[in-house]
C-alpha cells in the first residue's frame, strides 16, 4: 500500500492566503510526531476563494481541503491521515460525495491546466509521469514532419489565446515558409491584465507543459532559439521556469538533436520584463528584448517575416502554447470536439470583482457568459443583482447582464464590444457605477501608454478629464459626444491594438448605460451611489436619537445637535466621506 499522501498548494495566490504556513505546520508535525505520510507541494488548482487548499490522497481517494490555516490542519491532519476518518465539512473537492463547491469544478474542461494543482511543478519526472514529454517523443518517433505538425494545430481549430484570436497554425505556416537560416519562438508573459493572473498560474503550475509546446513549435517552424519574456512581478513563476528549462536540458529535450531529430537544435531563456502594459504587444515586446525601450513598431512586416532581430519569429502567448502539447498527443479532433465552429477548444478565465468563487476556470468555448458567473464562480455575494462583466481585461468591454447570455467565442464577444483578451473576466453588482468602472480602467490604460502615438498619449487623457469631471459633479452637455469622437478617433489612429482597444471600457459603458452618464452630467446624481461628490447625506429626525456619535466621527464638524436631540447636517460644509452613515446604529442617516 502506497503511503498517504498530503499535498499543499503553493501557488503565488495560496502563499498570499497563508500556505507557507499551513505548510512549514504540517512539517513540523511530520518530524515531531514521526507521522507515516509523504509531504509535497504543489500549485494552484483554480480555487483561489478557498486557499490555502492541502490534499490528502489516500488508499480510499482524494480529498481537497480549503482554508486551511495552522489550527484546521493539524486537526485534519490527527482525524484524516492518522485516525482515517475525513472531516467532511472541510472539504471543498472530492469524488466520494457531495461538497458544497462541487459546481465550480462540473462544468469545465482542464486542457492548458490539466496539471495544475496535481503536479509538483519543480519535477520533471511528475510532469513525464502524467503523459509530459509525449508530443514531442511522438513528433521523433513516428517522424511527423513540420507541415504535418502545422496541419495538426491548424484542424484543432486553435486560436490565439493572448486576445487577437489569430489561427495558432496559420502563424506558424508565415513564420516556417519565412526563409532565413535563424528564427524565433517567442512566449508572451506579460500581458497586464486580470488575464495575467492565469498565465502566472500556469508557469507556476505547470511550466513544462509551456517549455513542450514551445519546442514543438520551434520544430515546426525552424527555430534554433526561443524567449520566454516575463515580468519582473512573478518572481515564483521565473523561479520554476529557470528549474523546468535545465530539467529539460538534463533530459535531452532541450540543446542539440532533440531526441534524435536531425538537425533540431533550440534552446530557451527567461527574459525578465519591467511590467509594462505595452510589452504584452508582440512589437514591443520584441523591441523590449532587443534592449530598446518597449514601443510597437509598424506592420508590416509582421514578426512572422521580420520580428527579433530583423528574423521570422513566432509568439504567443502562455495558455496558446500549454494546449499544444495536449493536442498533438490526444489528436486534433479530440480538441475540435470541444467549442464552437468557429472557436474551438476551452479558454481559461480569471474570474475576479463581485463574485462568490474567485479563481482559475477553463471552460469549453461555448458556454455562456451567465454560467460561468453562477454555476462555476457561484454568483453574487449577499446575494446582490449582477450588472455587468468586464472582459477582456483593461481595454476589455462591458457586458451588461442583459446580454449574459453571449457565449463565450471570439465572434460572439467580439460583437457586444468587448474583446476576449486574455481571460479577463471583472464581475460587476447594483452597486457598481459604469462611470466611474470606465475611469478605473481609462487611468490605466492611460497610464500606461508608451506614448508613441499622439491620440493615445494625449486622447486617453483628454477622455480621462472629462470622466473625471464627471464624476465630481462637474460634468456638461456634450461631454458624452466629446468622449465618444474622442475614442473613435483613438480606435482609428493608434498604431498598436493596445491603443486601438483603449476605448472599450468607455464605448461599451455609453453603449449599454448611457442613463448613468446622462444622471451623472444633468442630475449630478450618481444611481450607484458610488461617486462620493455626487451623494448627499441626510439624517431622518423621526430616527435620530442624538447620540451625538455621527457629530464625533465627522471629520469637517458639519453635524450639529443637541444631544438626544435630532442631529441637521450642512450641506454647505459636508465633504461627502460617509462617515456618519458608517456610524448610525439606528438607520437614522439616508444617502441619495
Amino acid at each position: 500500500m502506497e503511503k498517504t499522501k498530503v499535498i499543499v498548494g503553493l501557488g503565488s495566490c495560496g502563499i498570499a492566503a497563508g500556505a507557507g504556513k499551513t505548510y512549514k505546520k504540517i512539517q513540523q508535525l511530520l518530524e515531531a510526531e514521526k507521522l507515516d505520510f509523504e509531504l509535497k507541494k504543489t500549485s494552484c488548482i483554480g480555487m483561489c476563494f478557498r486557499e490555502p487548499l492541502v490534499e490528502i490522497v489516500d488508499e480510499t481517494g482524494s480529498y481537497i481541503y480549503g482554508n486551511m490555516d495552522e489550527d484546521r490542519v493539524v486537526e485534519v491532519i490527527e482525524k484524516h491521515v492518522v485516525n482515517h476518518k475525513p472531516i467532511k465539512d472541510f472539504v471543498v473537492k472530492t469524488d466520494l460525495f457531495e461538497t458544497q463547491d462541487k459546481s465550480f469544478f462540473d462544468d469545465q474542461v482542464k486542457i492548458a491546466l490539466r496539471h495544475c494543482g496535481y503536479i509538483d511543478p519543480e519535477s520533471i519526472g511528475e510532469y513525464e509521469a502524467h503523459n509530459g514529454y509525449e508530443a514531442i517523443k511522438k513528433i521523433a518517433d513516428e517522424e511527423i514532419g513540420q507541415e504535418q505538425v502545422i496541419d495538426m494545430v491548424l484542424h484543432s481549430g486553435l486560436r490565439g489565446r493572448g486576445g487577437g484570436g489569430f489561427p495558432t497554425g496559420m502563424k506558424w505556416r508565415f513564420a516556417l515558409n519565412s526563409l532565413s537560416e535563424n528564427k524565433y519562438i517567442i512566449c508572451n508573459a506579460d500581458e497586464g491584465d486580470p488575464g495575467a493572473f492565469m498565465d502566472r498560474s500556469l508557469l507556476e503550475g505547470d511550466p513544462h507543459a509551456v517549455l513542450e509546446g514551445m519546442i514543438i513549435g520551434a520544430y515546426a517552424i525552424g527555430a534554433t532559439d526561443g524567449v520566454i519574456y516575463c515580468r519582473a512581478e512573478y518572481p515564483l513563476a521565473i523561479t520554476r521556469l529557470n528549474i523546468a528549462i535545465e530539467q529539460a536540458r538534463d533530459r535531452g529535450y532541450l540543446g542539440d538533436h532533440i531526441m534524435g531529430i536531425e538537425g533540431f537544435c533550440f534552446d530557451i531563456y527567461v527574459k525578465e520584463g519591467a511590467g509594462a502594459f505595452v510589452c504584452g504587444e508582440e512589437t514591443a515586446l520584441i523591441a523590449s528584448v532587443e534592449g530598446e525601450r518597449g514601443m510597437p513598431r509598424k506592420r508590416p512586416p509582421f514578426p512572422a517575416v521580420s520580428g527579433l532581430w530583423k528574423k521570422p519569429t513566432n509568439i504567443n502567448n502562455v495558455e496558446t502554447w500549454a494546449n499544444i502539447p495536449w493536442i498533438i498527443t490526444n489528436g486534433p479532433e479530440a480538441y475540435a470536439k470541444y467549442g464552437t465552429e468557429k472557436s474551438k477548444g476551452t479558454k481559461v478565465f480569471a474570474l475576479a470583482g463581485k463574485i462568490n468563487n474567485s479563481g482559475l476556470v477553463e471552460v469549453p468555448m461555448g458556454m455562456s457568459i451567465r454560467d460561468i458567473i453562477f454555476k462555476l464562480g457561484g454568483g453574487i455575494p449577499e446575494g446582490k443583482k449582477f450588472k455587468a462583466v468586464q472582459l477582456g481585461g483593461p481595454s476589455g468591454g462591458c457586458i451588461p447582464e442583459y446580454l449574459s447570455d453571449t457565449i463565450v467565442d471570439y465572434d460572439s464577444v467580439n460583437a457586444t464590444g468587448a474583446i476576449m483578451g486574455s481571460g479577463g473576466m471583472v464581475v460587476m453588482d447594483e452597486n457598481t457605477c459604469m462611470v466611474d468602472v470606465a475611469k478605473f480602467f481609462l487611468r490605466f490604460t492611460n497610464s500606461e501608454s508608451c506614448g508613441k502615438c499622439t491620440f493615445c498619449r494625449i486622447g486617453t487623457k483628454r477622455m480621462l478629464e472629462i470622466l473625471e469631471r464627471i464624476t465630481e459633479g462637474k460634468g456638461e452637455e456634450g461631454d458624452i459626444e466629446k468622449l465618444e469622437e474622442l475614442a473613435y478617433q483613438i480606435k482609428d489612429s493608434s498604431l498598436c491594438g493596445l491603443g486601438q482597444t483603449a476605448p472599450n471600457p468607455v464605448l461599451t459603458t455609453l453603449k449599454y448605460f448611457r442613463d448613468e452618464y446622462t444622471a451623472h452630467i444633468i442630475e449630478k446624481k450618481c444611481p450607484a451611489k458610488a461617486c462620493k461628490n455626487l451623494l448627499t447625506y441626510e439624517i431622518i429626525e423621526d430616527k435620530c436619537t442624538g447620540c451625538t456619535v455621527c457629530a464625533r466621527k465627522c471629520p469637517v464638524n458639519a453635524i450639529a445637535g443637541e444631544r438626544k436631540q435630532p442631529h441637521v447636517i450642512d450641506q454647505e460644509v459636508c465633504i461627502h466621506c460617509g462617515d456618519c452613515y458608517s456610524v448610525c446604529k439606528f438607520d437614522a442617516i439616508t444617502v441619495s
